[in-house]
């Protein structure tokens, strides 16, 4: 049976789709999760972080496909920030990076991290609507062209190289929502992969279903659960 979906694209020189960070290390996946597709329709429609009440009714309301049409270039980055110990920040205002580091020198320290970011990487998603989504797809749609904040790609230092470009269709499954988009660009694209949650009319068979802790919980305090992802390699990546 046809549903509708809303596809649109992401595209930029730099992305970092994050994953589990652990100590020191920052990686990134090869497309994006839950939590950064959230994130981004929430950055669109103006809703802050802290609204959990809203970010976990667009987490509840859609279900996601991704299709990734080039996994472009790993590119790590060794990077080192100051940041004040904990007893510093007794007492003292810091709700911004500027107040952080406004304390004495002595009480700057300096940690050190690698970042994972993806280059030239370019994939197409598709969003269905539940019952009871908070928003249409056309006023999603909407929001994708006209954003309430600035929309990045997984970090603020990576926004989109060109407009997320969204449309409206109708389609049998979400893979065929994702080809019929690519056939409109030009020139047309490929897909290489897809990726979806389940409750998804995938259309295509998966090779691959794995754990990934990109559910958001508690937005406002970086709390994530598991869920499940499906993974297909199709005939782009050959």
């Amino acid at each position: 049976m046809a549903r509708d979906y809303l596809v649109f694209q992401l595209c930029a020189p730099l992305a970092s789709w994050g994953d589990v960070a652990v100590g020191e290390y920052r990686g990134s996946r090869e497309h994006p999760g839950i939590s950064a597709l959230i994130g981004l329709l929430a950055a669109a429609l103006g809703l802050r972080r802290e609204d959990d009440a809203a970010q976990v009714a667009l987490r509840d309301g859609y279900r996601f496909a991704v299709g990734v049409v080039t996994t472009g270039q790993l590119l790590r980055d060794y990077h080192t920030a100051q940041v004040p110990g904990r007893s510093s920040l007794v007492k003292r205002p810091h709700s911004t990076r500027r107040d952080e580091l406004n304390v004495p020198k002595q009480d700057l320290h300096t940690i050190l991290s690698s970042r994972d970011y993806r280059q030239g990487a370019a994939c197409v998603v598709a969003v269905q609507a539940e019952p009871g989504a908070p928003q249409t797809l056309a006023a999603l749609a909407q929001a994708l062209r006209e954003p309430q904040f600035v929309l990045y790609l997984g970090r603020k230092c990576c926004p989109p190289a060109a407009p997320l470009a969204p449309r409206l269709t109708t389609a049998a499954s979400a893979h065929a929502a994702l080809v019929d988009y690519l056939e409109a660009c030009v020139p047309p694209g490929a897909l290489r992969s897809m990726a979806w949650s389940d409750g998804v009319e995938s259309g295509v068979t998966a090779h691959l279903s794995v754990p990934r802790k990109d559910r958001p919980l508690r937005r406002s305090a970086w709390q994530f659960g598991d869920r499940t992802e499906h993974l297909a390699l199709l005939a782009g990546d050959e």
